[in-house]
């Protein structure tokens, strides 16, 4: 779990994630992806947009891993906070409230 968390950092976020590949969708493409969870008993599905790339021959340059951003989008703002909570309830369970109140600077 503690592995999970050192990569949630580094690549999610409340608003989106960085999704690795040498072959990313077009900026502005809609996708539908699973995001497995340790604590969580099955995946959650999310939608998600493309907002940015990062090619593999840019990433080569620069010595990064090619993929792209993309950003969480929800049906409404009641999917959003419940995604939230779920994140911030799984974090609570493995890290502790004070840990995650001084991560999420709550």
């Amino acid at each position: 779990m503690n592995a999970f968390f050192a990569d949630y950092t580094r690549n999610i976020s409340k608003g989106g994630t960085f999704i690795k590949t040498s072959r990313p969708l077009e900026v502005g493409s809609r996708c539908q992806f699973s995001l497995s969870l340790p604590a969580l008993p099955v995946p959650l599905v999310l939608d998600g947009e493309v907002i940015w790339i990062l090619a593999a021959e840019e990433a080569q340059q620069s010595g990064a891993e090619p993929g792209m951003g993309i950003r969480f989008v929800f049906a409404d703002e009641a999917g959003r906070r419940e995604f939230e909570r779920a994140i911030e309830r799984i974090m609570e369970e493995s890290l502790g409230a004070d840990v995650v109140r001084r991560l999420l600077r709550r």
